[in-house]
């Protein structure tokens, strides 16, 4: 084994977000756009010190036994369901995430799912390209936000960030969460907490902001879309497997949604052993009630760069004996702080 540590960067990433390792280590980076297969990302971290890993990596305890040089798992992003914590702290390994970086690009493409959906974007702009458009028409009259109900079901950093920009557009937010919220930020977002059933039955749009655990994986199911407000457009820029697409799909058949965008697909949830094989068709082929996007949610060049650089932080404190500042456990032995 190399006397260097290597660390091992599985997606392609721009080496300039990885200056802070140069001279501490070596590095390999996937150099192609589609993930690595599992056989190919072990042989690749076999004798790795540290991999920097995004949301298509799984890293569980067979991973981090065929891998024991590993002592860190920096993941470049914020939800870790993928991610065995309890299997990492066992082999001695920390897991980090960047928790902060992309809360305001996901908010904004939130936001921007909203006025797609309501206002009939996607549509239109098929009804031009297809030649259809001589001059206006008395056509696809959408939904506004001004004057509308929004919901947000989480109230964390996301959840905070929709609520933020919507409070230029006129709309009454209120939002749905366990955890208390400080009068003072309510105040300064113009948001009211509510109950979780009248969340539903009041928002004209119901937008999710929560995190994938075991007790929100298809939080929004058959029964809870029996209960919200008719017409409802319901956005999901969290995380897939908070919905049961296949009753999104029914709801959306007999009117109960009266639309259904997202960023996220259940498909994409790898810690989820029932995950479907793709997204529901019925989804897909309804092309007037939705709008999908392909998991934009932090796709923004800068913030990207800044959640690479932030992982790769995480990796530099862990070769220079330091605790990594964006740990979510502590490993078995624990990996003492120097200094």
């Amino acid at each position: 084994m190399s006397a260097e540590p290597t660390v091992v960067v599985t997606a392609n990433v721009e080496t300039g977000c990885l200056d802070v390792l140069a001279g501490h280590a070596r590095i390999v980076i996937n150099d192609g756009v589609d993930p690595w297969p599992r056989e190919r990302l072990i042989e690749h971290c076999r004798e790795a010190t540290a991999v920097i890993a995004f949301m298509p990596d799984t890293v569980d305890d067979a991973f981090l036994r065929a891998c024991p040089s590993l002592r860190i798992v920096a993941g470049a992003l914020k939800g870790y369901d993928n991610f065995d914590d309890a299997a990492c702290s066992r082999h001695g390994v920390w897991l980090t995430v960047v928790p902060d970086l992309l809360s305001a690009p996901t908010a904004d493409l939130a936001i921007g799912l909203m006025l797609g959906l309501s206002r009939h974007m996607i549509v239109g702009d098929r009804l031009i390209r297809g030649g259809g458009y001589q001059s206006w028409r008395p056509i696809l009259y959408g939904k506004g936000l001004q004057g509308s109900h929004v919901g947000i079901l989480g109230f964390g950093n996301v959840g905070r960030e929709i609520a933020r920009r919507l409070t230029g557009f006129g709309a009454t937010v209120t939002y749905a969460d366990d955890a208390p919220v400080p009068k003072e930020t309510e105040e300064a977002l113009g948001v009211q907490a509510s109950g979780f059933d009248q969340v539903l039955t009041q928002s004209d749009f119901l937008v999710l902001a929560l995190p994938l655990t075991e007790r929100t994986v298809r939080v929004i199911d058959r029964a809870v879309l029996d209960r919200v407000k008719p017409g409802c457009l319901l956005i999901n820029p969290a995380r897939g497997s908070l919905v049961d697409e296949p009753a999104v799909a029914d709801a959306l058949s007999d009117g109960r949604l009266g639309g259904y965008a997202a960023d996220v697909f259940a498909c994409e949830d790898l810690a989820q052993n029932d995950r479907p094989a793709g997204i529901e068709p019925r989804l897909l082929a309804d092309r007037e009630r939705t709008v999908f996007t392909p998991h934009l949610g932090s796709a923004v060049t800068t913030v990207r760069h800044e959640i690479v650089a932030e992982a790769a932080l995480n990796v530099l404190d862990v070769l220079q004996g330091r605790a990594p500042r964006g740990a979510v456990n502590r490993p078995f032995p624990a990996q003492e702080t120097a200094g």
